[in-house]
């Protein structure tokens, strides 16, 4: 830049370009106060809740969340703080007439109110930050600082999100059922091939569509399908990647914190409620055509080091707004490893 408007100014005032340019550089060197106000609060929080969002969204890939309806644009704010969407936006859908011959068709109001839901926020512990880490914007640094941010929020998102889709207990439209294998040897009953078959003729039965059938498997019950028999493994599971494949038309997935139960009453614990001894993690099912999510804004937070002269550090945090949700009490399960 000194060198192009030093060109320009020598040209002008009929001065050497190499002159112009040397001032100019040398003046480049000098600090401004205004170099370190809020144009520069402003731009670092955009460059750290970039690199944030950008590592959610990577965490959040190839998860069961992946396919879920992503209604984010029509998240309001409320206020300076709240997020909201509304439910109508989220599931209603007409009936549908075929070969109708009577006119004109008749209206049919949507049965879902508009009732606003405000989305879940998540918000990590603060993290100090030297003066020199923060404002030399070391690419290391907010490498670490985003990533350890990004995966708490993510951990945490991603848990809540299991839980809301798994139903609260058994009922005729979200059947809850318990495993019936053999003792793993722990006091707890293995998942076997009968246990799936039973909730895919319940899922027929209920006529949940086929497609989009997703089941997340709990790391329990993960292991417990590696230990059917080999023809069936090698089948049903891929080896080289350590997943399982598509089971009985079921889309599956993985997640190491699943939601427990009581296999007794069939009744889901608390979300960050600590289980008793008795109570199993499950594995949850759900309809993607019966699920929703979206996504608020993710906003960085942090105080000056100027406000601390004691310790002459800088104080971050993020806030990240999401929600995941079924749209409608039906199309839901869990199967639950049942005590012996």
């Amino acid at each position: 830049m000194s060198i192009v408007f030093g060109t320009i100014f020598g040209a002008a005032l009929g001065v050497s370009a190499f002159i112009c340019a040397g001032v100019l550089m040398a003046f480049s060197f000098v600090p401004l106060p205004s170099m370190g106000g809020i144009a520069m609060a402003g731009v670092l929080q955009e460059v750290w809740t970039g690199a944030v969002k950008e590592e959610l969204n990577e965490k959040t890939k190839g998860t069961f969340l992946d396919g879920i309806e992503d209604f984010s644009k029509h998240v309001a704010n409320v206020g300076d703080e709240m997020q909201v969407i509304h439910l109508v936006y989220m599931g209603a859908t007409p009936d549908v007439l075929i070969n109708n011959t009577t006119y004109p068709i008749p209206l049919q109001v949507l049965d879902q109110e508009d009732i606003p839901i405000s989305l879940d926020k998540y918000q990590t512990k603060v993290t100090p930050v030297t003066d020199d880490e923060l404002y030399a914007l070391s690419y290391e640094k907010i490498s670490l600082v985003k990533s350890k941010h990004a995966r708490a929020i993510a951990s945490s998102k991603i848990q809540k999100a299991l839980h809301s889709l798994a139903p609260a207990g058994n009922t005729a439209d979200m059947p809850v059922l318990v495993t019936t294998g053999a003792d793993d040897g722990a006091g707890r009953k293995k998942l076997i091939k009968a246990d799936l078959l039973k909730l895919k003729r319940a899922c027929d039965k209920l006529e949940i569509p086929a497609e989009g059938r997703r089941l997340v498997l709990c790391s329990d019950h993960e292991n417990d399908i590696s230990d059917w028999d080999e023809k069936f493994t090698d089948q049903f599971y891929n080896r080289a990647t350590g997943k399982p494949y598509n089971l009985l038309g079921f889309e599956l997935f993985s997640y190491v914190a699943s939601p427990y139960y009581n296999p007794t009453t069939k009744v889901k614990i608390a979300f960050g409620a600590v289980p008793e001894a008795t109570d199993q993690m499950a594995s949850v099912f759900f309809s993607l055509a019966r699920s929703a999510k979206a996504e608020g804004w993710t906003k960085m937070y942090y105080s000056d080091a100027k406000t601390d002269p004691e310790n002459q550090q800088n104080k971050v945090n993020f806030r990240h707004h999401y929600i995941v949700l079924p749209t409608r009490e039906d199309s839901r399960g869990a199967i639950i490893s049942d005590n012996v």
